[in-house]
């Protein structure tokens, strides 16, 4: 998929010429619109597409613009009106910092994308590769026949092991791998509540949600601070991600600060573990619930690969095993709520947006509306064949942002997501085991409350 830039707005209006956006309805006394966003937020960010293409919301006392359709979402990421800032990082601040790429806004970001890019460039994926089969088929003899999987901390297990071993050359993430799976569910939840109902000094008060959570921060933030004295204990300094955060400089060719590289590390592995662990316990579930097109995904790897085990020079021939990952990052998309920021007052869609105002999408939303999608809430991988794909409108399949904000690891991800698919698709059929709770939990990101599934052999 590609991106081109958009102007919705042909012609600037003028101020005068300009609406207020509609206010959503449903709002209650002190919480707003928070209290739908809690009880039932994607249901409630999916109705809002009834109101008008931008809506006025209530989080607590704040006001905030809700945007829905895909070409305005698509403006508001591209356009230098508005920044990365918002309730959403708000709420992020206590993991993220304010120093690493997720966060940062105007010469920094540059910078720090320049530094990160090479990491990612389609001419490095590759070198990869060999990583990514070794964990692909190691999970595949980890697991054996008829065993019952807790697919949230194998998920995010695979994610991480990947992201360590890849980005920063890191075997160490062994045994830190439950930690990090149970930091980031208790804290992305935690996050969540605090975005949609911002009542600040009541997240300090000491009961057990908040004494929960403030352990879960402590632990994470623990976590990167010994990755990053392990690698310089080391002395090593190998062709990875961390080498070359170890090594950046400034806008004064300074090394960058300590807060700097612990950021950007969170940043990796917040990406590694929480969104790329996410989409793969949806690739399990999609693999359990529609056996057909698990069974088709079965079938073109051993077209491809005539029985051996497939290798990362396989995926770009795995077609369906592809958009089979598409298709569940449309429906289930691990980041399905962002925001941003106007710097200055402006205009999207030609309602009127002023200075410093808060404005949030939602993917998820965005990418399961009627009007860009036939069957809007059915699993069909095949509307990614080139001759259908080119019905789906602009913007309104993105799962790696866009723009200069667009994640730098997409074609990363997406090597490391097809080839898991196609190796675990290959070795097993999955069923759903009494106990295993597929409703979706919600926090900042999207998986499945509690995936157990069992591992039947292929016959």
């Amino acid at each position: 998929m590609t991106v081109e830039s958009v102007h919705p707005e042909a012609q600037p209006r003028a101020a005068s010429d300009l609406r207020e956006p509609p206010l959503a309805g449903g709002g209650v006394p002190l919480l707003g619109h928070g209290w739908k966003m809690v009880r039932d937020p994607l249901a409630f960010m999916s109705r809002l597409r009834d109101h008008g293409d931008v809506v006025r919301l209530k989080l607590g006392p704040k006001t905030v613009y809700a945007v829905t359709t895909p070409e305005l979402t698509g403006a508001l990421a591209l356009s230098t009106d508005f920044e990365i800032a918002g309730p959403l990082w708000e709420s992020l601040e206590g993991l993220l910092g304010k120093e690493g790429v997720a966060t940062a806004n105007g010469p920094r970001h540059r910078r720090q994308r320049r530094t990160m890019q090479p990491a990612f460039r389609l001419d490095a994926i590759p070198g990869y590769g060999p990583i990514m089969e070794e964990e692909a088929h190691a999970v595949t003899v980890r697991w054996q026949p008829g065993e019952i999987i807790d697919c949230t901390f194998e998920s995010f297990r695979i994610a991480v092991r990947v992201a360590a071993r890849c980005l920063l050359r890191g075997a160490y993430m062994d045994a830190r791998a439950e930690r990090l799976a149970a930091a980031l569910d208790t804290l992305f939840r935690g996050m969540y509540r605090r975005m949609v109902i911002p009542l600040g000094p009541l997240y300090k008060l000491p009961v057990p949600a908040n004494r929960a959570f403030n352990r879960a921060l402590a632990d994470f933030h623990l976590l990167v601070d010994e990755i990053v004295t392990e690698r310089r204990a080391s002395g090593q300094k190998p062709n990875d991600l961390l080498t070359a955060l170890l090594e950046a400089k400034d806008e004064n060719g300074d090394p960058i600060g300590e807060q700097e590289i612990h950021d950007q590390v969170v940043a990796i592995l917040t990406a590694g573990a929480e969104t790329v662990g996410s989409t793969i316990m949806w690739l399990l579930h999609v693999l359990a619930e529609h056996p057909e097109h698990a069974e088709r995904v079965r079938a073109e790897v051993e077209s491809v690969t005539g029985g051996r085990p497939v290798a990362f020079e396989d995926a770009r021939r795995l077609r369906h095993t592809n958009n089979v990952v598409v298709e569940a990052m449309r429906l289930r998309p691990a980041i399905w709520i962002l925001t941003r920021r106007a710097v200055s007052d402006t205009s999207l869609g030609g309602y009127r947006i002023p200075a410093g105002a808060d404005i949030v999408y939602s993917p998820y939303a965005i990418q399961r509306d009627p009007k860009s999608y036939r069957d809007n809430l059915r699993f069909e991988p095949d509307r990614w064949l080139p001759e259908r794909a080119k019905e789906v409108p602009k913007y309104a399949m993105s799962p790696f942002g866009v723009g200069n904000r667009k994640c730098p690891s997409d074609h990363f991800s997406m090597a490391m997501l097809t080839l898991i698919t196609a190796a675990l698709a290959g070795a097993y059929r999955f069923e759903q085991v009494p106990g295993s709770k597929d409703a979706t939990r919600v926090g900042i990101t999207l998986h499945p409350n509690k995936l157990l599934l069992r591992t039947l052999p292929r016959g």
